[in-house]
């Protein structure tokens, strides 16, 4: 697989995000099968993987550490600190906390379950009003100068809260929902990362599965799922927004590849500095989504994805409420 640079950290051009292991889509899948498709993963090509201690909370850290021991010094790990979970008990709080001390606990913590000695990518999961982004990144940054995380990342943060971080301690990497069907970093933190030479990395780049083209308006979504909260899985919301859907499946038609390759592949087009991050259990899927890196999408193609879209309407908020209001800040 074809490489690309966040802000000098060599990465395959797609990741793997590994929270789909952790419940999020209904009860997880066996451990042992799992881990095959983690590596399976790599085995593909993949050196990007990111995880969470709100994953979990915490089993997910200690899944992707033992699925990744064995090629350690093949990969780039990237984690998350900033919910409010206490470090003893896993029991997830209100709210946000990126408090100097919990930073600090937290990476100790991720360290130990992940089992590794530095981790390659640290982000802030959520901004926190109640903590002046530059402690922030003085945290971070101490915690570099000790050799305990090599990059510093920040995730659904608003422009001028990356400017004042990236002032205190070089930032590496962005973190956002991005995809055809959400393209709110367009307006400002896109050209900040091209400004600052950040790197940016896509999450939901197939919008929670629903642009691979398998999802539509009468596929039943389980409670324990957590697109059954989501303004946008409504079935109103997935019967109106099947246009966009509709326009992928004609893109890739006529590339002989799949809805899901053609999202992923307009991402890559974005800009050199994107690394989408896809999620999936099932290695099949693993196998469809990295061949996205192989398709061309010319600036015909580009324009007439362009002209389609700006004809669309897209039904629903992206999160429900209670985890938007942490976006952008």
């Amino acid at each position: 697989m074809k490489q690309r640079s966040l802000a000098g950290l060599a990465v395959s051009e797609i990741g793997f995000g590994t929270m789909s292991f952790a419940s999020t889509y209904g009860a997880s899948p066996e451990r042992a099968e799992a881990i095959r498709v983690i590596r399976g993963a790599h085995d593909r090509g993949v050196t990007f993987f990111d995880t969470a201690e709100a994953y979990g909370p915490w089993t997910n850290e200690e899944l992707v550490g033992e699925a990744l021991r064995p090629i350690r010094d093949q990969v780039v790990i990237a984690t998350k600190f900033g919910f409010n979970i206490d470090q003893n008990t896993g029991q997830r709080g209100a709210g946000v906390n990126s408090r100097p001390e919990q930073v600090r606990l937290v990476v100790e913590k991720s360290l130990k379950r992940l089992g590794i000695e530095t981790i390659d990518l640290l982000y802030q999961h959520r901004v926190d009003p109640a903590v002046p982004i530059e402690e922030v990144a003085g945290v971070v940054k101490e915690l570099v100068a000790a050799g305990k995380v090599r990059h510093f990342g920040m995730s659904e943060a608003a422009a001028s809260t990356i400017r004042r971080a990236h002032a205190v301690h070089p930032v590496t990497a962005i973190q956002s929902e991005y995809s055809l069907w959400t393209r709110d970093p367009e307006a400002e933190v896109l050209p900040l990362c091209a400004e600052l030479g950040i790197g940016f990395v896509p999450w939901s780049p197939l919008g929670a599965g629903y642009l691979t083209g398998k999802i539509d308006a009468s596929t039943p979504i389980d409670s324990t799922d957590f697109r059954a909260s989501s303004p946008r899985f409504t079935t109103e919301a997935r019967a109106a927004n099947q246009v966009l859907v509709d326009l992928l499946q004609r893109i890739a038609a006529g590339k002989g590849a799949t809805p899901a390759q053609i999202a992923l592949a307009w991402l890559l087009a974005r800009a050199t500095f994107i690394v989408p991050i896809f999620g999936t259990r099932r290695l099949e899927r693993v196998e469809e989504n990295l061949g996205a890196g192989a398709i061309t999408l010319t600036p015909a193609d580009l324009e007439e994805i362009e002209n389609a879209f700006s004809a669309m309407e897209i039904k629903g908020e992206r999160l429900p409420p209670s985890v938007l209001q942490f976006s952008y800040r």
